[in-house]
């Protein structure tokens, strides 16, 4: 799964990007220095891979990640090819999900494309260009649409009845996420490439003293966010691009000294994977215990089929088991003993956390 870093010039997009990935060193501070999308892999932190490692003896730890796309500054008119333009909007239709970086920081020696703070100007901006752009593409689809609707195509008049409401929706303003669709609407709007159909994540980027508790920036965004059924989460991009260049130990005592449990970045992860609709189980065993990404609902085939399609194709079975009886028991031999290493089917619905072993025939 993609999500992707989307923001104004100069609000620390890069500076969060290179912190996430371990990339280096922080890019230069004027607009457009991301010229390509860069892409990381981040891992979520999920402290259930120790737990298991604690009983379970392995070679290595995988765990689940994300894949983060940093896209470069947009600006105003950049749906009109201001800036670098419909070359940065391309690359946002190809994510799951959208991390909108908003400054949320004074600082006289870092430029305002605008002069001035102000996140809902920002967000605003940012908002009004996507929606621009998702209008003249929604255009675009119904003027080739209509044709072979008029032709009596079953399957563009369908598709018709769908893009209408939403070029209305957008002409309004309105993000096309604000629509009340059904399963099959949105298939076919992510297919459609719409941008605005993304789930949304707010990231709120303070200075060091604001990183604990926000300050009156983030609050104005939480309360946005809300509104608009987003997520928020707050982050110093100064912070994290010091915690990525010290080793766990320091990392440890420099985020205590600040009064933090744990680096933003984890929280971010965590966020972006949920924002997703993302849940994980596990597969353990002497080789490795590994974390997998599924959707939220996924049955015990579906899941099968993420490690390989011929583990949903040939599927049995599944021997499931949770973290909590791992952790009374200890060792897989005492679960079954105890009749908690449970034997589940193809209507099994996945659960959070789940330890699995399946059981197939191709």
């Amino acid at each position: 799964m993609k999500a992707g870093i989307v923001g104004l010039p100069n609000v620390g997009k890069s500076t969060l990007f290179n912190a996430l990935t371990a990339a280096g060193a922080e890019s230069a501070n004027y607009p457009f220095c991301t010229i390509e999308p860069n892409v990381g892999i981040v891992s979520v932190p999920d402290p259930r891979l120790a737990e298991i490692q604690s009983h379970i003896a392995t070679q290595k730890v995988i765990p689940a990640v994300v894949e983060i796309v940093d896209i470069a500054g947009l600006v105003r008119g950049a749906s009109q090819g201001e800036g670098l333009g419909n070359q940065f909007l391309g690359h946002i239709r190809n994510v799951d999900a959208v991390l909108h970086v908003v400054r949320c920081f004074e600082d006289a020696d870092v430029v305002h494309v605008d002069g001035s703070v102000d996140p809902i100007r920002d967000i605003d901006t940012i908002d009004t260009e996507l929606i621009f752009a998702d209008l003249e593409s929604v255009e675009r689809q119904i003027e080739r649409t209509n044709k072979k609707a008029r032709g009596g195509d079953k399957e563009a008049i369908a598709k018709m009845a769908v893009l209408e409401p939403v070029k209305a929706m957008l002409s309004e303003g309105k993000a096309a996420r604000a629509g009340d669709y059904n399963e099959d609407d949105l298939k076919l709007l992510k297919s459609a490439g719409l941008i605005t159909i993304k789930p949304v994540l707010y990231v709120c980027n303070v200075d060091e003293d604001s990183a604990l508790d926000g300050n009156q920036y983030t609050a104005i965004v939480a309360e946005h966010a809300k509104a608009q059924g987003a997520g928020c989460v707050v982050i110093s991009g100064q912070i994290e691009a010091e915690v990525s260049e010290l080793d766990d130990e320091e990392r440890d005592e420099f985020l205590a000294d600040l009064g933090l449990t744990e680096p933003g970045l984890d929280k971010l992860a965590r966020a972006a994977y949920n924002l997703l609709g993302l849940q994980t189980y596990f597969t353990a065993g002497e080789k490795e215990i590994r974390a997998w990404t599924i959707p939220v609902g996924a049955t015990a085939p579906q899941a099968a089929g993420v490690i390989h399609t011929d583990f949903e194709r040939g599927f049995i079975r599944a021997q499931v088991y949770s973290l909590a009886d791992l952790n009374t028991h200890k060792t897989e031999v005492a679960l079954k003993s105890a009749g908690r290493l449970r034997a589940e089917g193809k209507d099994y619905i996945v659960e959070d956390g789940d330890i699995v072993h399946f059981l197939f025939n191709v």
